[in-house]
């Protein structure tokens, strides 16, 4: 039977470790030791050269100290070099006193007169002793018959200032090294000091940084910033982020697209970055709740703000234009269906009695009763179209017409409405118009004789358009609050909020240059005023001269 192959040993792998908390602490350790031993070995380096200076300016000294004894330079010139002469006494007099290495004394041949072994006295120095012999001191680590030393070397001279040799004298280098290597203990400990107190800084770092960083490894964080980049931009809302200081400190791509701003606005406060206004208090948290609807240009936006645990925040941005445009549409869209619920009804009455007077062959009656039927439907229309030459407007108003009978209000197309069909921008006249009617209406609903009186006139390039209404009106401390985003006195529908209709209004006609107010109407109720600078588009050159004389008899009336 075959024996199974063993399995290889595994291999021990070393490396750094995933957690974050490891490598910093690793690091960091790596960083002070290192630095511990680079600032060990600066500071021993100068200590050597230092202590080497020192020994040679001692043995300098020592030198000079024994060649200013002048029985020295007398005895050198007046008796041979001998072991046991007295040269040599003084020299190691000298020697012993001052702990010296060596005291060699020398005439001006280089021939010792001196020397720590007697034997060597009478011979030539081993090293060259020219500039001392020259008049010159001299200090210099240098290796001679007792091997390294720091040495001074100075001239002797006579009573009379002649040379007459030299004294050198040398202080043992392993004395020095002596030095060195007994502050190397007490280097270390204060080295070794710092080392602990900078692995306790690492290590209080690196628990910080463990708590902030909830223990992932760098390689996690790398990923998760960028799967952060591509959510934030690849999202379809608007995100914006704020610091402490309640500066952007982020946008989005879909943020900048609904706020229309760009990289400026970094660093700069919602309220630098966009204006004083709704949108900014919203961002700020001076507006604090939920779906907070705000208005952006021509955009209508639903914000929300989620504080951060560093003090900032987190601010999230939809776009609800469509949606608020669906809204509308289906407003609209239910108060056609009354209307024609309740025209059917009527039809269907009127059918009756038509039958009925068909039945008693009253003919004459019968035909009279269907012309005033229909010259009622067609008065209303004409009287529209004639005053207001643009199809869209007309046909906003006769729809609102119809809406209006339903809810038992009277809609009015004032006598004094005049307005040519040159509008710059129907659509957004449109808007404003029939924003203003709806709120009329809603104004109205439920009191006695209620009635909304519209008015449009063409004054130069300008339109001035009026809306009156028979309600309860609007008190002075209110008529700027209603035009701020979200506000109302109504509970709104199911699908849409309400208090961004004269909100619109008025961002419409600011975008234009114009302006839009409410005041006090006539008779009670409420006037709201809207100006619209050169909405109305120059005359056609192929105009006839009578119809720019009408055109022009329709905008002086």
């Amino acid at each position: 039977m075959g024996m199974s192959p063993t399995p290889p040993a595994r291999r021990l792998r070393l490396g750094m470790p995933k957690r974050v908390f490891s490598q910093v602490l690793l690091m960091q350790l790596a960083i002070a030791a290192g630095v511990a031993v680079l600032a060990t070995g600066l500071f021993l380096a100068p200590l050597s050269d230092q202590l080497d200076d020192q020994a040679m300016r001692r043995a300098l000294a020592i030198a000079q100290t024994t060649a200013a004894q002048p029985q020295i330079a007398d005895q050198v010139k007046n008796t041979p070099p001998t072991a046991d002469g007295p040269v040599q006494k003084e020299a190691e007099q000298i020697r012993k006193a001052t702990h010296a290495e060596y005291i060699v004394v020398m005439d001006w041949r280089g021939v010792r007169w001196s020397h720590t072994t007697p034997d060597e006295v009478g011979r030539t120095v081993s090293t060259d002793p020219g500039q001392a012999l020259a008049g010159q001191e001299v200090m210099q680590i240098d290796s001679g018959t007792l091997g390294r030393t720091a040495r001074g070397k100075v001239p002797l001279r006579d009573s009379d200032g002649d040379i007459v040799g030299a004294v050198s004298v040398g202080i043992a280098y392993d004395s020095v090294r002596a030095r060195l290597i007994h502050a190397i203990p007490g280097l270390f400990a204060y080295a070794g000091g710092a080392l602990a107190v900078g692995a306790l800084a690492a290590w209080l770092i690196s628990r910080r940084v463990h708590r902030q960083t909830r223990d992932l490894a760098f390689s996690d964080i790398s990923a998760l910033l960028s799967e952060r980049e591509a959510m934030l931009h690849g999202i379809r809302e608007g995100v914006v982020a704020l610091d402490r200081a309640g500066r952007i400190r982020l946008l989005n791509d879909e943020a900048r697209r609904l706020l229309g701003i760009g990289d400026e606005a970094i660093g700069r406060s919602p309220a630098e970055a966009l204006g004083e206004g709704r949108t900014a208090d919203v961002l700020t948290g001076r507006v604090t709740g939920t779906d907070l609807v705000t208005v952006r240009g021509q955009r209508v936006l639903v914000a929300n703000r989620m504080p951060t645990d560093d003090g900032g925040a987190v601010a999230t941005l939809r776009d609800r234009t469509e949606l608020e445009q669906l809204g509308r549409e289906l407003d609209s869209t239910h108060g056609l269906i009354d209307a024609l619920r309740a025209q059917d009804h009527e039809h269907a009455n009127r059918m009756h009695t038509l039958l009925g007077l068909l039945e008693l062959e009253m003919y004459d009656d019968a035909v009279e009763f269907v012309g005033e039927v229909v010259g009622d439907h067609r008065a209303t229309a004409e009287q529209v179209t004639e005053k207001i030459r643009d199809p869209l407007l007309a046909a906003l108003l006769v729809g609102k017409a119809t809406v209006a009978a339903e809810r038992g209000v009277a809609l009015w197309v004032s006598d004094r409405t005049r307005l040519p069909d040159r509008l710059v921008d129907p659509s957004g006249l449109v808007t404003i118009v029939g924003n203003l009617v709806d709120n009329a209406l809603d104004a109205v609903a439920g009191t006695p004789h209620a009635r909304v009186e519209v008015e449009l006139r063409a004054k130069g390039g300008a339109v001035v358009l009026r809306v009156r209404d028979t309600g309860p009106g609007v008190p002075a401390e209110q008529r700027e609050l209603i035009f701020t985003e979200g506000w109302s006195t109504k509970k709104p529908p199911a699908h849409r909020n309400r208090g961004i209709g004269l909100s619109l209004v008025r961002r419409l006609a600011e975008r234009q240059g114009g302006s839009a107010t409410v005041g006090e109407a006539g008779g009670g109720g409420a006037e709201f005023t809207v100006v619209l600078p050169d909405a109305l588009a120059e005359p056609e050159p192929a105009l006839t001269a009578s119809s720019a004389r009408q055109s022009a008899t329709e905008e002086e009336s």
